[in-house]
């Protein structure tokens, strides 16, 4: 009974002191207390207040009465970290609110370390509680259940740098402070560019450094009417979202509502766009980014995808300058280290062209972005460092007003918040709000995310307020931080699924506090998180179960009630599903938006999709339905890598091959087809055209087997480029079959298929009826080509039309045959085709030297050479050799010419593909005959006649044969010159205009005199 007396009493001792502390006792265990501090509220300083009622414990138990003749001792165990609360065991009175993580343990085992009346702490504690104890270092102790010996502290008691300090809630605008220098360049350079020259500031910073209020203040600070502002939010959720900045800041002027129909939006669209005087063309392209259809008011724009986002960057940026012939503009580009690659493509040329236009672009980043534009003569950058102690206690002071906080205070904010704006003055807020409630002797106090870049202080700071701010608040404030920093109050109603009146207060409690920012009025409002780490520290109190149901809610909202965001942004959705664990849907979406980005030409965006898309397949089991959609990935994957490194890359070669492998296990015939288009090219380009062909053979297998015509014309076309290196005629048999059955209206939609296949069937044909003998047939063929890539406006297929008629260079004079070259280069320089790019600067030099511009043309074939080396394309190779050595022999340089020749015959026989050879063995002659080696001349014309025989090759037959006629004739052999040269010429009964037939008939008629 006395027994129980005295533990009672100790128990109410232990108990006063941690609830006035603002403790919570979670449970008695014997003569132990488990008590917790920051639940079920937090405050900024729950370490120091843990600290102070362990002071005063081992302070008061000692002089509770005993039937004893020693006093009661007390031993005090405290640790500072991140714990899940929850009811673990038992029932109703009986339930008890356990705590789960390393930090119970850490305290018990430091409990046990502690001798009678001592408080012995953690490092993670004693951090946080500074200097406002005396401390003895109790060195690195060796902790049961702890791998690494842990950091002890003993609190020997309160400190002379304690101190007391009174304060009010500040009501303004928070001023800036240390930044005049940064706001003076600001400001020259605004004066520059209202004269018309052009600037750009880079305003560089670490999270919470002050970026965004520098931007503020220089806007209050200019004389006269602040000019208008163009303020574009990069987004960490947005990153894979093209051009999400500027379709943003779009909606944001135009004012669109959630339920504004189309027509609506136009309509607002136009008002807002007539101030700057738009262009149909340019309004039908910012609409179509915005996702407004624009069927009622005109023909759908027809051009390319690329061609489109090139057509829309002048759209917009056209906008910019009228606008600013108008007037000076200030454009913001805030955070663009989570800028979305074609918004930073853009961005990338408006910073070129700010330079002519009164205009002022100032650019947010932190450090870790490596901005390309610096050096740049109009470019300044602005690093913002962190404010010294002098700055930061004048912040503090002026956040705080007209209340003088004690010096000691200030030192302990500053020191905590070391230097950076944004954590000072939160802190010095949340302090002056603790006072507010009697918690003067309060500093601050929590637990901390690792995964966050967040300093401990500021964490428990923003933790506190939002508990300040009621349950209601606070669960609000989760809910935002799951939608992201911006968000709308249109999305967030359905999600958050609350009586609006509870749901505005909520949302007013936030903005009052400083928070959250709110445009315009509920419902047609959205919000903003003050900053970035303010979300993230909302974001970081869910739990997993929690956050994972609000994901969820979000993506069924989103489906259910924003159809026009699905279908915009499907990353955004597979976002959400991925944070609710709804892996199979996120992967669905992640395909979408892939797909979508390649459509749009957006190849950086398409392969991050792809990426996260494999990396979420790879969480699925094996028999999981969904592991069939990685074929539709690698087959995303394989095409944008084609695009944006080259057919031959291995990257591609080896999605591709994966696609392939998934589609025999998993029994996929529907993907075949694009699947082997993919190991057809790529095999192709290598050079490896056996292993190629086995695949086009596959594929038109499969269309005579379905009976699909699409399928047969695809097999046709890639087993003709195959054998068309080797029989002629048969190449011509399934170029014919393929365009016979060809069908417009039947081509499927397999991503990952070359686009308007029939323009290089026709093409290739073309080039085929040439070799064959038929110039008249083959030039109908080919301008039948060129006008559908041309209709069409296929930036791609026009490229590659132009690109695959150059090999038919003969049937155009050099002159025009020059121009050609300088629109392929003008194509591939604006869509980065490098492939293409390089082949017409080798065919364009090659037009050079055979106008006597031979230097200048040699300088530019071998450029053309190396570039056309660097994509790995060998299939053409040879070809390509030879058009270079024909450049080198226009200038004399014979040595040079045999190298290249050499080679490509080395190639032809590796690739066995001898349709190249009658040219080279033709161009090796003359290389010989021009180093007097005539005897070996005439035996490479003679090999150069039997391989077009063998061939069937008519018209490189006539070439070799009017060489060696030449030749024979300055031997004096003109009967055999003659009887070489009369039957292939007699062959070409067509009449036609041709440099090398009338070169043919003249010699022939000279022979025959």
């Amino acid at each position: 009974e006395d027994m129980r007396e005295i533990i009672a009493a100790y128990h109410r001792c232990c108990a006063e002191r941690i609830i006035a502390a603002g403790g919570f006792v979670a449970k008695y265990m014997g003569d132990g207390v488990l008590a917790y501090f920051g639940y079920p509220q937090a405050h900024e300083d729950d370490a120091e207040r843990a600290v102070r009622a362990a002071l005063g414990i081992t302070e008061a138990v000692p002089g509770l009465p005993t039937t004893q003749q020693a006093p009661l001792q007390v031993r005090v165990g405290i640790a500072t970290g991140l714990v899940v609360v929850g009811d673990l065991v038992g029932e109703g009175v009986a339930q008890e609110q356990g705590v789960v993580g390393e930090t119970p343990n850490l305290a018990a085992r430091l409990h046990a370390l502690a001798a009678p009346g001592q408080v012995v702490i953690a490092e993670g504690t004693r951090r946080l509680t500074g200097g406002l104890f005396e401390y003895r270092d109790l060195g690195r102790v060796a902790l049961k259940g702890f791998v690494e010996p842990v950091q002890a502290w003993e609190v020997i008691g309160l400190s002379a740098a304690e101190s007391r300090f009174e304060a009010q809630h500040a009501a303004l605008l928070t001023p800036l402070i240390g930044r005049e220098e940064e706001l003076e360049l600001l400001s020259r350079r605004w004066r520059m560019a209202s004269s018309g020259a052009g600037r750009v500031v880079l305003i560089v910073g670490e999270p919470g450094i002050g970026k965004s209020r520098v931007i503020a203040e220089f806007r209050s600070r200019l004389e006269g009417e602040p000019p208008p502002a163009l303020r574009y939010f990069c987004s960490p959720q947005h990153t894979d979202s093209a051009f999400y900045p500027v379709i943003s800041q779009l909606e944001r002027a135009a004012g669109f509502a959630r339920h504004d129909r189309t027509e609506n939006k136009l309509a607002k669209l136009v008002t807002v766009l007539d101030r700057t005087a738009v262009a149909e063309d340019d309004l039908r392209l910012i609409a179509e980014l915005l996702s407004i259809r624009f069927d009622e008011k005109g023909t759908p724009i027809s051009w390319s995808a690329q061609r489109r986002k090139e057509r829309t960057f002048s759209a917009l940026l056209r906008q910019l300058e009228i606008l600013a012939r108008q007037h000076p503009v200030l454009a913001v580009y805030e955070d663009v280290h989570w800028i979305d690659p074609s918004s930073r493509e853009l961005l990338d040329v408006l910073v070129d062209r700010v330079a002519h236009l009164p205009v002022l672009l100032v650019i947010t980043c932190r450090p870790e972005f490596q901005s390309p534009w610096t050096g740049q003569a109009h470019v300044s950058v602005i690093s913002l460092a962190r404010l010294d102690r002098q700055e930061g206690s004048a912040l503090v002071q002026r956040v705080a007003g007209n209340k003088a906080l004690p010096q000691a205070l200030v030192a302990e904010i500053l020191e905590r918040t070391d230097g950076v704006p944004l954590f000072v003055e939160e802190m010095t807020k949340s302090v002056l709000e603790a006072e507010s409630r009697d918690e003067r002797q309060r500093i601050v106090s929590a637990v901390s995310l690792p995964h966050l870049s967040v300093p401990q202080t500021l964490q428990a700071s923003l933790m506190a307020r939002l508990d300040r701010l009621g349950a209601a608040a606070k669960e609000a404030a989760q809910i935002c931080a799951v939608l992201g920093r911006e968000f709308s109050y249109d999305l967030l109603a359905p999600v958050a699924a609350k009586n609006d009146g509870d749901l505005q207060l909520a949302l007013k409690l936030l903005g009052d506090a400083g928070l959250v920012f709110c445009r315009g009025t509920p419902p047609q409002a959205t919000f903003l998180f003050k900053h970035a780490l303010v979300r993230d520290a909302a974001y970081s109190t869910l739990l997993r179960d929690r956050r994972q149901q609000i994901h969820s809610r979000v993506a069924e909202v989103l489906e259910s009630q924003f159809p026009d965001v699905v279908t915009a942004q499907p990353e955004l959705v597979a976002y959400h599903c991925a944070e609710a664990g709804l892996v199979d849907k996120a992967i669905r979406y992640r395909l979408v938006a892939g797909r979508q980005a390649l459509v749009r030409s957006t190849m950086k965006e398409a392969l991050a999709h792809v990426r996260i898309g494999l990396e979420l397949i790879d969480k699925l089991p094996t028999t999981s339905p969904s592991r069939q959609l990685e074929i539709d990935f690698q087959l995303v994957l394989g095409r944008a890598l084609l695009t944006t490194r080259g057919y031959s890359v291995e990257e591609a070669g080896a999605a591709y091959a994966r696609a392939h492998e998934l589609c025999k296990r998993l029994d996929a015939p529907a993907q075949l087809v694009p699947v082997l288009y993919g190991r057809w090219v790529y095999h192709l380009t290598r050079g490896e055209i056996a292993v190629s062909q086995k695949y086009a053979e596959e594929v038109l297998g499969l269309g005579e087997e379905r009976d699909e015509r699409a399928v047969i014309w695809l097999g046709c076309l890639f087993i003709g480029m195959c054998v068309n290196d080797r029989a002629l005629v048969q190449a011509r048999e399934y170029f014919e079959r393929g365009l016979s059955v060809f069908d417009r209206s039947l081509r499927p939609a397999w991503p990952g298929v070359l686009e308007n296949e029939h323009v290089p069937m026709r093409l290739l044909l073309a080039s085929n009826l040439l070799d064959l003998g038929y110039p008249v047939q083959a030039l109908s063929q080919r301008d039948l080509a060129l006008a559908e890539a041309r209709r069409i406006s296929h930036a791609f297929t026009l490229a590659q039309a132009l690109i695959f008629a150059s090999f038919d260079h003969r049937l155009i004079s050099n002159a025009d045959f020059l121009t050609r070259c300088d629109e392929i280069v003008a194509i591939a320089d604006q869509y980065g085709f490098a492939l293409w790019h390089a082949t017409a600067t080798l065919w364009r030099g090659w037009a050079l030297t055979q106008l006597g511009r031979g230097e200048e043309g040699v300088l530019m074939v071998d450029r053309g050479l190396g570039a056309i080396r660097a994509t790995g394309m060998k299939h053409t190779l040879p070809q390509c050799l030879a058009v270079v050595a024909e450049s080198h022999l226009a200038v004399g340089r014979v040595g040079e010419a045999l190298e290249y020749l050499s080679e490509a015959v080395g190639l032809v026989e590796q690739m066995q593909a001898c349709r190249p050879e009658p040219t080279l063995y033709r161009l090796r002659g003359h290389v010989l005959w021009q180093m007097g080696k005539v005897a070996a001349a005439e035996q490479s014309f003679l090999r150069a006649i039997e391989t077009s025989r063998r061939l069937g090759a008519k018209f490189p037959e006539l070439l070799v044969a009017t060489s060696l006629a030449r030749l024979w004739r300055d031997q004096g052999k003109r009967t055999e010159a003659r009887d070489v040269l009369a039957p292939i010429y007699g062959w070409f009964t067509e009449g036609f205009d041709m440099p090398d037939l009338k070169e043919a008939k003249a010699l022939l008629d000279e022979l025959s005199t």
